[in-house]
């Protein structure tokens, strides 16, 4: 009811009724309870099939929820009759407005229009008991709040700040889920803002939280600490970003506080040595701690890894770039490097010089086939071991340069290496 009233297009429909779940589940034959003993039942639009997805929609049974021992889950629900009753367990005033499908009319029994109105996110009844009974409410309530561009009613907001230090009694997966989306929705900056003011990033993200205060070098960096930095790469962030895009933007530079040397030390200015090798480490951490697929920790560790290496892409062998090119997902390294030059000194020169080889170089060039094989080297005489990788990646080396074309330069080539008369180029 809420996006409808805001006029966004809702991603799903949720149904409440006065139906017990042993109804609902005889009107709906493709059903099944997902959540039976909260009242909650999954209707399909019909049988299973394969190669087919299905239409659901969610129904609950109007209840209210007694306890919350585990800081999820109810301890006991008591079904009602009255939706009234039903709405007093959610969790935000904005989310509890429903619809009367059969009038038209909008229920609010929590004024949930008088805040979208005012664009609040308020907590329903008690916020201290709201936040008890589900502890991820509070990333909710920061989400919203970004996602709409609203202000946090101040009881709500002091409440989440009183009980931010128990956000990890929520399991990795919901923190990362709601993570995830607090990233990718559009509105990411004003959202790890509100997690810093509401005392959540020491607690869930402590690493980045000690970006705030560490200065920078002013003549690449004009726009401040590593922290503000940060913050404008994800202002940047496009909606819908990728997930390892998104969590690259915000983890790119987490190697830089552990790596601060300050310019008298140094002698010349503030250096950050190795922090692209150390961030990347510390990326991957972060990640299998919130419980990121093996694929997406790979590759936001593969982002942070080697985002400083565009600062030297015009004066690579036409092989080095050609192989950088080649990482997995390039475009994501690309447009993390744009990111991060327009979130400080503005120059994309870099970023278009790359942009220019990938629309003028051909892919059969960038990916070519290999001239020989290892069947090649055995037919030379030598045996198989650790040092074919290397002659093959030499060949191809050559080959990627530009210095060698053919099958039968390749083998002439091959044979000098083999022989020792090869001298690099």
């Amino acid at each position: 009811m809420r996006d409808l009233i805001l006029d966004r297009q809702p991603e799903d429909w949720d149904v409440a009724t006065d139906a017990r779940p042993e109804r609902v589940q005889a009107l709906f034959p493709h059903s099944v309870g997902v959540g039976a003993k909260f009242g909650v039942v999954l209707v399909f639009d019909g049988p299973p099939e394969p190669d087919k997805s299905s239409f659901s929609v969610e129904v609950a049974t109007f209840r209210s929820d007694i306890g919350y021992s585990d800081g999820r889950h109810p301890d006991r629900v008591e079904y009602s009759l009255k939706p009234e009753e039903d709405v007093r367990r959610r969790d935000f005033t904005i989310n509890g407005l429903l619809l009367d499908p059969r009038t038209g009319d909008i229920l609010d029994f929590v004024g949930g229009r008088a805040d979208l109105a005012a664009k609040c996110v308020r907590a329903i009844g008690d916020p201290v008991l709201r936040f008890r009974e589900d502890k991820l409410r509070m990333i909710r309530a920061v989400r919203f709040a970004a996602r709409f561009g609203y202000a946090i009613e101040p009881a709500t907001f002091s409440a989440i700040q009183s009980a931010a230090n128990q956000i990890t009694q929520v399991s990795a997966e919901r923190l990362r889920d709601e993570l995830n989306k607090l990233l990718t929705e559009g509105a990411a900056r004003r959202g790890f803002e509100l997690l810093d003011e509401s005392g959540l990033l020491q607690v869930l993200l402590p690493e980045v939280a000690r970006m705030k205060g560490v200065a920078q070098p002013p003549q690449y960096h004009p726009e401040g600490d590593v922290w503000i930095h940060t913050r404008m790469l994800l202002a940047d962030l496009k909606p819908r970003a990728s997930t390892t895009l998104a969590w690259a933007a915000l983890l790119h530079d987490v190697g830089k506080p552990p790596t601060f040397t300050p310019a008298e030390q140094t002698g010349d200015r503030i250096r950050f040595n190795g922090h692209a090798e150390i961030g990347a480490r510390m990326a991957a951490d972060i990640c299998r701690r919130m419980r990121l697929s093996g694929a997406e920790t790979e590759q936001i560790e593969s982002l942070v890894a080697n985002h400083l290496r565009f600062k030297d892409v015009p004066d690579m062998r036409p092989a080095t770039l050609k192989r950088f090119v080649r990482l997995p997902k390039f475009e994501e390294h690309l447009e993390l490097h744009r990111l991060d030059c327009q979130a400080s000194h503005g120059i994309l020169s870099n970023y278009d010089f790359v942009r220019r080889s990938l629309e003028t170089t051909p892919a059969e060039q960038v990916r070519p086939a290999r001239l020989i094989t290892g069947n090649d080297l055995i037919q030379i005489g030598l045996k198989p071991g650790p040092r074919f990788r290397e002659i093959l990646d030499t060949v191809e080396e050559a080959q990627l340069d530009g210095r060698i074309a053919a099958r039968e330069d390749a083998l002439i080539f091959l044979r000098s290496l083999a022989t020792g008369k090869h001298a690099s180029g």
